[in-house]
C-alpha cells in the first residue's frame, strides 16, 4: 500500500494548490479513528500515541493500527513514528493477556516524503515481535500489524513552516490533506479485521503547518476526533483549556482529555471544568532523567492507557450509535419544509455530521463511511463561505456572542450593526440608498419593503397627509404591486399576496392568498444548443422581430445596453405602457403602488434568467409614474450573479432593496431592506403612529451583524477571494463555457442558464413538468450516491450552486460529473 501511495502521489504536480484540490476521500468509520492534538509543545504527545497504540495492539483489540504522523521535523534524530514502531509492541507485555496463545505483531515504519536537507534517510523498517510465550514452542494465538509512517520529515527540529522555508521544501495544505485522505480512505486494506487508526499532529493545537495554517485548522475537513494530550506544568490549566476551546470553536469532537501529573492538581481541576462534557485522563509523572527508557513510566501508566482505550472505543460506539438512528428518527420526528414525506424512504434521508466549506460531510448508514458531499443547492441558497472563511466566521461570532450575547435595537446601536449598516450602504446600496433596516429573514425583508413602498407612493400622490386623522380614517382605496409571473418572495403572507399565483400560493398551501398585484409575462433568455435565446411570451406579440433580436452568440450580449434602442425594446415598452393603463382604467379604486422583481434571475421560481432589457424598461416606466420600486435581492445578492449587487447587470436603481442569505455567508439568519432618504422621509413626523410599525425581538442581531461584517469583507477581497476581479468587480467565470455549451446540446435538455455563481439545466420532462415533478428524481438519486453531490431540484430543473469564493476547478469537476450523468440519463 505504502507504494501504492508514493506513486500515486508522485505523479501529482507538487507544490500546486489547484493539483492537490480533487474532492476529499471518505472517512470510513468502520475504523475508529483518532487525531492526537497537544495543548502545547513537549506534553508528551508521542507518550500518548505510544501507549495508546499499545493498548490496542494487546487482545482482544483491533488485528491492525495505522500510526500516522503528517508532519516531521528534527529528522531523523527525531521522529515520533520510529518511536511508536520501537516502543509499542516492546509495552505489549505490560498489559493483561486475553486468552491463550502468543501474540505476534507484524510492524513497519517507512517515511515517504524527506527533505533535501535530510542526509541518510532511514530505510524502511520491518520487525516481527511475539509476546506471551513461555517459550518459542508455544502457538501464536494472535497475529498484529502495526503500520507507522512520516509523511514529509524537514531536518531542523524547529515549526514545520520554519524547516519548510529554510530546507526550501513547501508543503501546501492540501498536499497534506490529500495524503491524509488517502490514508484515511485505506479502510482496511492495511491488514484483515477491525483496524483502529491514529493520526498525530506537530507541535501544540495551534501551531503551524509548512504553509503557516494552523495545525486545528489543517486537518478540519476530516474533522476526526481528537484526543486532547493537556499540559500537567504550571500554567497548564490555561493552555490545556484555551486548546480544547480552540478545538470546539472549529467543530471537532474531543474524546478525551489527557495529561501528566505534575503535582499541582491539574487535573482535579479539569476533571471539575470539564464534567460531563468530556472524561480526564491522569498520567503519572514522566522521568526528567534523559537516560531513563521509560520502561517504568509506561508500566505504571499501562492501566491509564486501558482507560483511554476504553473510553475511546466508547465514544466511537456512542456516535456510530447515534449516527445509524438519525434516519428512523428524522422520519418519525420531522417536519421537513417543501417535502412530501411520504416520496422519501427512510434510507434516502441524508445524515449530515458536520460541513467544511462547500462540503457536508454525509453520513452513509450502510457503507459506515462519511463522504464528503458537494453542496450544489449551497444550503437553499444561503451558503457563501470556503473552509476559511467558515472559521473567521466562527470565531467572529464566538466572540460577538460573547460580548452582546443579543441586545434590543429600538432606539440603541451596537458596534457590529453600524458596522454592517456602513458596509451596506458602501456596497450593494452605493449611490442610492442612505438607510438599512434590519430583520430576521427575507420573507420579512420583503413585508417591510411593501410597507416602506405603499408609504412613499401614499405620500407622493396624495393619497393620505401626515396627520393621525388622515391617518385614522377609513378608506376603500387598495394598493396592488406590479410584478413578474413565475416570481417567489417568500412564505409569510404578505410576501405571498406580492408574487404570482403558482404552486407556494395555492389554495392547498394558503386559502386565503388573492394575490393583491398585476403580474406581467416576462420574456426569458437561456442556453440552447450552444446558443444564446430570447423567449418571449405570447401575451407580447412578437411578429415583427428578426433572428438577431432573439438568438445571441453568448450571454453577454444580452446585458448590452445598445439593446435600449432595439426592436425588442420598443415591443417591450409597448406592452408595459398598454397593460398599466388598462389596469388604471378597469380598477378606479385600486392602485400599482410598487414595483417587485427579483432582478436578472427567478430562483424558485425555476431558475429562469428574465431579460435585462425588459426589466430595465419596466424600471423605468415605473419612476416616471412615481411607483416606487422595489429589488429582491435575496437570492441574487453578494455576488450570487457575478456581481455584488444584480443592479450592476440591470443598469438601474431600486428605490428599496432586499437582502439575506450569502449576506452572512449563510451562517446565520439576518436580513436587511435598504431605502433610499426619500422612503425614510415619508414616515417621519411628530407622530409615532406613522412611524414604521415593524421589528422583531431578534432585529439587527450583533451574531449576525458581525457574520455579516466579516463575510462582506471577505468576499470583496482579492486577498481572500481569488475569484475576484478587480478590474472589473466581478468574479470570474466559474462556470466552464466549453461544458456549459456540450450540457446544452444534450437531447435530454431544454435550457442552460449560467451566470455567477449559477448553472440551471432543465430537463425535457414533456407533461411532467413544473414544481411537481419526479422527471429528475432517479438522476438527483444516482448524483448524490454515486456522485457525491448533493442536488435538490426545482422540479424537472437541476443546478449547481458555489460560492463566491469556490474556486473554477472545483466547479469544473461537479459540472463535469453532471455531464457525465445527464449523458446516461434517459
Amino acid at each position: 500500500m505504502l507504494r501504492r501511495l508514493h506513486l500515486r502521489h508522485a505523479r501529482r504536480p507538487r507544490h500546486h494548490s489547484s493539483a492537490a484540490a480533487a474532492d476529499a476521500a471518505a472517512v470510513p468509520l468502520s475504523s475508529p479513528t483518532f487525531s492526537i492534538f497537544g495543548a502545547n509543545t513537549g506534553v508528551g504527545k508521542t507518550l500518548v500515541s505510544a501507549g495508546l497504540v499499545a493498548s490496542l495492539l494487546a487482545p482482544p483489540s483491533p488485528s491492525t493500527v495505522s500510526y500516522l504522523k503528517p508532519l516531521q521535523t528534527g529528522f531523523p534524530e527525531d521522529s515520533d513514528a520510529r518511536f511508536v514502531f520501537d516502543r509499542a509492541p516492546a509495552l505489549l507485555r505490560l498489559f493483561p493477556r486475553a486468552g491463550g496463545g502468543a501474540t505476534r505483531v507484524v510492524s513497519s515504519n517507512h517515511t515517504l516524503f524527506p527533505s533535501p536537507a535530510v542526509e541518510t534517510l532511514p530505510e524502511r523498517q520491518d520487525t516481527v515481535v511475539t509476546y506471551g510465550g513461555e517459550g518459542d514452542g508455544e502457538r501464536v494465538a494472535v497475529e498484529k500489524t502495526l503500520v507507522c509512517r512520516t509523511m514529509y520529515a524537514w531536518r531542523e527540529p524547529v515549526s514545520p513552516h520554519l524547516a519548510a522555508e529554510k530546507e526550501g521544501m513547501p508543503v501546501e495544505d492540501e498536499e497534506v490533506r490529500w495524503v491524509v485522505d488517502r490514508w484515511l480512505a485505506d479502510g482496511a486494506k492495511d491488514g484483515d479485521g477491525e483496524v483502529w487508526k491514529v493520526l498525530e499532529t506537530a507541535g501544540g493545537v495551534a501551531s503551524p503547518a509548512p504553509s503557516g495554517t494552523l495545525q486545528c485548522d489543517l486537518y478540519r475537513s476530516s474533522r476526526l476526533p481528537a484526543v486532547l494530550v493537556g499540559d500537567g506544568r504550571l500554567g497548564g490549566i490555561s493552555s490545556t483549556l484555551s486548546a480544547y476551546e480552540t478545538l470546539m470553536l472549529r467543530g471537532y469532537d474531543v474524546g478525551s482529555v489527557i495529561l501528566e501529573d505534575r503535582g499541582l492538581s491539574n487535573d482535579k481541576f479539569l476533571l471539575s471544568y470539564l464534567r460531563k462534557r468530556v472524561p480526564v485522563h491522569v498520567l503519572p509523572p514522566i522521568p526528567e532523567d534523559p537516560k531513563d527508557d521509560l520502561t517504568d513510566w509506561f508500566s505504571e501508566s499501562s492501566s491509564v492507557f486501558s482507560l483511554l482505550k476504553d473510553s475511546l472505543q466508547s465514544f466511537h460506539s456512542r456516535r456510530i450509535q447515534r449516527l445509524n438512528s438519525m434516519q428512523r428518527k428524522s422520519k418519525d420526528l420531522l417536519w421537513w419544509p417543501f417535502t412530501q414525506h411520504d416520496l422519501v424512504p427512510v434510507d434516502s434521508v441524508t445524515v449530515i455530521d458536520s460541513r467544511c466549506g462547500e462540503n457536508f460531510s454525509a453520513y452513509k448508514v450502510k457503507d459506515k463511511r462519511i463522504v464528503p458531499q458537494f453542496d450544489a443547492c449551497a444550503s437553499w441558497w444561503t451558503q457563501g463561505p470556503d473552509s476559511n472563511l467558515q472559521i473567521e466566521l466562527a470565531r467572529d461570532m464566538g466572540y460577538a456572542a460573547a460580548r452582546y450575547g443579543h441586545v434590543m435595537f429600538p432606539e440603541n446601536v451596537h458596534e457590529p450593526a453600524l458596522r454592517c449598516a456602513e458596509l451596506l450602504l458602501c456596497g450593494v446600496g452605493k449611490d442610492w440608498a442612505s438607510r438599512v433596516y434590519f430583520s430576521d429573514n427575507g420573507s420579512t425583508a420583503i413585508e417591510i419593503a411593501l410597507k416602506m413602498a405603499f408609504r412613499k407612493y401614499a405620500c407622493g400622490h396624495g393619497i393620505l397627509v401626515d396627520t393621525e386623522k388622515d391617518i385614522t380614517s377609513e378608506r376603500s382605496i387598495q394598493f396592488k404591486v406590479l410584478a413578474l409571473n413565475g416570481s417567489y418572495h417568500g412564505d409569510t403572507l404578505g410576501a405571498m399576496e406580492a408574487q404570482a399565483p403558482s404552486a407556494y400560493t395555492s389554495f392547498l398551501q394558503q386559502p386565503w392568498y388573492s394575490g393583491r398585484g398585476l403580474f406581467l409575462d416576462p420574456p426569458t433568455v437561456y442556453t440552447r444548443n450552444r446558443t444564446t435565446h430570447l423567449s418571449l411570451p405570447p401575451s407580447i406579440w412578437h411578429d415583427q422581430l428578426s433572428s438577431c433580436d432573439t438568438c445571441f452568440s453568448s450571454v453577454t450580449e444580452v446585458f448590452c445596453k445598445t439593446r435600449d434602442t432595439s426592436s425588442a425594446a420598443n415591443l417591450y415598452v409597448s406592452y408595459i405602457s398598454q397593460q398599466l393603463s388598462q389596469y388604471a382604467m378597469s380598477n378606479s379604486s385600486e392602485h400599482i403602488a410598487a414595483l417587485i422583481i427579483e432582478p436578472v434571475i427567478q430562483g424558485a421560481g425555476g431558475m429562469h434568467m428574465i431579460d435585462p432589457l425588459f426589466q430595465r424598461l419596466l424600471i423605468k416606466e415605473c419612476k416616471n409614474r412615481k411607483i416606487p420600486v422595489i429589488f429582491d435581492e435575496v437570492f441574487t445578492g453578494f455576488w450570487r450573479l457575478g456581481v455584488e449587487s444584480a443592479s450592476e447587470l440591470l443598469g438601474c436603481l431600486p428605490d428599496i432593496s432586499c437582502y439575506a442569505k450569502l449576506m452572512t455567508g449563510g451562517i446565520v439568519p439576518l436580513a436587511a431592506t435598504l431605502a433610499t432618504e426619500d422612503i425614510f422621509e415619508a414616515f417621519r413626523s411628530d407622530s409615532k403612529l406613522t412611524a414604521l410599525l415593524h421589528g422583531h425581538s431578534y432585529t439587527a442581531h450583533p451574531m449576525g451583524c458581525t457574520a455579516a461584517v466579516k463575510a462582506i469583507q471577505w468576499y470583496k477581497d482579492p486577498s481572500t477571494n481569488s475569484n475576484l476581479d478587480l478590474d472589473h468587480m466581478k468574479l470570474k467565470e466559474l462556470w466552464d463555457g466549453a461544458l456549459v455549451n456540450h450540457l446544452s446540446s444534450l437531447p435530454n435538455v431544454k435550457r442552460v442558464v449560467s451566470l455567477g455563481t449559477l448553472c440551471a439545466i432543465e430537463l425535457k420532462a414533456g407533461s411532467d413538468a413544473g414544481y411537481a415533478s419526479l422527471h429528475a428524481s432517479s438522476l438527483v438519486r444516482k448524483l448524490r450516491e454515486e456522485d457525491n453531490i448533493y442536488a435538490r431540484p426545482l422540479g424537472n430543473v437541476i443546478y449547481l450552486m458555489c460560492g463566491p469564493c469556490t474556486t473554477r476547478d472545483s466547479c469544473t469537476r461537479q459540472l463535469t460529473k453532471v455531464h457525465r450523468r445527464l449523458q446516461k440519463f434517459n
